[in-house]
């Protein structure tokens, strides 16, 4: 009986197994294929691979185990995720991790009702940046693009910063309509920044929530909305290949924040959408981002973070282009002062790339 049991048990379990592509993806990525090869050479001929030469254990029987039964020996939420429901909605890990992240930074789309994301808020007017000296020169570009290439747009346009906002300490509440003060002041930022470094971006301004609200649309059509703003962008100026979504995080001043020499930036992460077939292009990019950022100013990035439809839109505009990434630039408690220092820290890394390619002729 207990036999009988087990069998049954397993058969069950290995019929009902969600083996997607990006869930096989996720597993074999962690399987070097150096690696790989040298261990299938040493269990065929032993001589070829003398007591000199070192091959990495592979572990067969738990890949084997967990493409068998979708439980993963040492992550306690796959035990969990057939039993309480919606709970399959956290199994999903970063794709490239920065300094300190775990699991348990899992950005969360949270989206708050549209009376929250309407009301006006009282502005901390002493955490604004200084206006730039107008007069002051600044320096031209070594080289300039005569196309705009780049669209900066916000799809959560109310997202803001505690600091910022007078008597608001609830993290559900960092909304402003005010430019000044939310994300789309990040997005002018970056494209101010590119700018200085000869790339032109189109930047959009809009407030999504009352446009969605004139539409008589909610919060959670926001990225319905930006889709069309991001279309008709690319109708117009047919140059457009990189797309930028501005956003902010909502974790805590604990895991956004880094001091690298005596600065403090709002830390970074990278949001991939894996629920187009294109997807891996955006990932590829989104990575060598990563890694350019972390050799120059280690600890910014917290990572690159692939998303599919059970974990939140899954498109993010980002089957428009291949080069299109969700940008959120630190969370709930950073200020202006930290954003400006991050987006200037990738600005430098963004254009050194964009113009590798563009000088390459791959766009």
């Amino acid at each position: 009986m207990i036999i009988l049991f087990v069998v049954i048990s397993t058969i069950t379990t290995v019929l009902s197994t969600k083996l997607s592509s990006e869930y096989i993806g996720n597993i074999l990525r962690n399987v070097q294929s150096t690696e790989l090869y040298l261990t299938i050479i040493q269990s065929q001929n032993h001589y070829m691979t003398g007591k000199d030469v070192e091959v990495p254990k592979l572990p067969i029987m738990e890949f084997t185990f967990e493409l068998a039964t979708n439980l993963k020996p040492y992550d306690i939420r796959s035990f969990l995720g057939n039993e309480i429901p919606g709970f399959y909605a956290y199994d999903t890990q970063f794709y490239v991790a920065g300094k300190g992240t775990d699991f348990t930074d899992i950005p969360f789309e949270s989206v708050a009702p549209m009376e929250v994301l309407l009301k006006e808020r009282e502005i901390a007017e002493e955490m604004l940046l200084a206006e730039k000296d107008e007069d002051q020169p600044v320096p031209a570009p070594e080289k300039s693009m005569d196309e705009t290439i780049v669209h900066i747009y916000q799809s959560h346009s109310w997202e803001s910063y505690l600091p910022l906002l007078k008597d608001v300490s609830n993290p559900n509440e960092a909304t402003s309509n005010n430019p000044d003060v939310n994300v789309i002041a990040v997005g002018k930022m970056l494209k101010d920044e590119l700018g200085d470094k000869g790339i032109k971006a189109n930047h959009d301004t809009r407030n999504v929530p009352q446009d969605l609200q004139a539409r008589g649309w909610d919060a959670n059509h926001s990225y319905k909305y930006s889709r069309e703003t991001v279309e008709a962008a690319m109708v117009f100026n047919n140059d457009v290949k990189y797309l930028i979504d501005i956003h902010r995080d909502s974790a805590r001043k604990d895991k956004t924040t880094e001091e690298i020499g005596g600065k403090y930036y709002a830390r970074l992460m990278f949001v991939v959408g894996t629920a187009h077939k294109d997807y891996e292009q955006n990932l590829d990019f989104a990575e060598r981002l990563h890694h350019e950022i972390e050799k120059k100013y280690p600890g910014l990035s917290r990572g690159v973070f692939p998303k599919g439809k059970s974990t939140g839109n899954g498109l993010y505009n980002q089957d428009l282009s291949n080069r299109a990434i969700l940008l959120e630039v630190g969370g709930v408690d950073n200020n202006l002062e930290e954003a400006q220092n991050s987006i200037k820290a990738f600005a430098d890394i963004y254009s050194k790339l964009v113009w590798e390619e563009r000088e390459a002729g791959e766009f």
